[in-house]
């Protein structure tokens, strides 16, 4: 990931430019009814952090992060979303494939042919950039809807569990912002703008399944994903502007969700949990 994106060797591999947050988390009444998870039904502090995608020169048309932590020790949930509801690869060895078509040449470049043949062979790799393609982002990290990609079992307090898809929506105005060209440079400085006007905050919603849905494949979505009944789990506002490495004090890790909220089965969530660890080690 670090030769394709040409980052530095103390960089992170993925989301390598961002500004970590904190805020406060109000549960909704109706988290109850779909998660039993304290982190989810109680009022809680929460780090987070806004990114970018790839290296440090590229531009509005990569994908955005959202990752935020809520509750507290033992009853801590950690979450990742990201600007397009579908990963760009189904496996892990499918996921080192696509890198490795990509990486540069001596000149820079990646070799055209060798990227396309193995989107013809792995057509499902392309459905992640069809989506940001069709839906260029806003302006501003605030005005972003963010999705979870992998399917989650919930647990509710009667013992009932369901498979829900996480997706965090802006409040009120900010969903109507338009759609511009912008820097991530200019991203980190509205994001700070809008922390210091009191202006950012999100709606933590849970996108419930029905019978059928493919829940190992993170490259595909639910049918009519975007029609379905939501429920919302709370409120996220975001208050402040925290040092860039607070989220790796303690190690951020989606491998951390408290009881209420399982493992979703997939082969990738897996890998990203023990890619986290191994991340924020080779950064130190």
């Amino acid at each position: 990931m670090k030769q394709v994106a040409g980052l530095p060797p103390k960089a992170r591999a993925s989301f390598a430019r961002g500004r970590c947050v904190r805020g406060t988390y109000a549960p909704s009444d109706q988290a109850k009814e779909i998660t039993k998870s304290r982190s989810f039904t109680k009022p809680s502090r929460v780090l987070a952090r806004f990114s970018v995608e790839g290296g440090f020169g590229t531009n509005d048309t990569l994908l955005r992060g959202f990752s935020f932590g809520l509750g507290s020790d033992g009853q801590r949930s950690e979450v990742c979303t990201q600007s397009a509801p579908v990963h760009f690869a189904r496996t892990l060895d499918q996921m080192l494939g696509f890198l490795r078509a990509r990486i540069p040449a001596p000149d820079g470049k990646a070799d055209v042919e060798t990227v396309e043949a193995f989107s013809v062979a792995n057509p499902e790799t392309l459905h992640q950039a069809s989506y940001m393609a069709a839906h260029p982002p806003p302006a501003s990290f605030a005005c972003t809807t963010y999705w979870g990609v992998h399917a989650f079992p919930a647990t509710n307090s009667r013992g009932e569990t369901r498979f829900i898809k996480f997706k965090v929506t802006p409040v009120s105005e900010q969903a109507t912002e338009p759609k511009v060209s912008v820097q991530p440079a200019e991203l980190l400085h509205d994001l700070e703008t809008r922390i210091a006007a009191r202006d950012i905050r999100f709606s933590v919603m849970a996108l419930l399944d029905r019978p059928g849905d493919p829940v190992m494949d993170v490259t595909i979505r639910w049918p009519d994903e975007d029609e379905r009944e939501a429920v919302r789990l709370g409120t996220i506002v975001i208050t402040g502007v925290e040092p860039n490495g607070a989220s790796d004090e303690p190690v951020f890790n989606p491998a951390t969700l408290a009881e209420g909220i399982g493992h979703p089965p997939d082969k990738m969530f897996a890998a990203r949990c023990a890619a986290y660890t191994i991340s924020q080690t080779t950064r130190r």
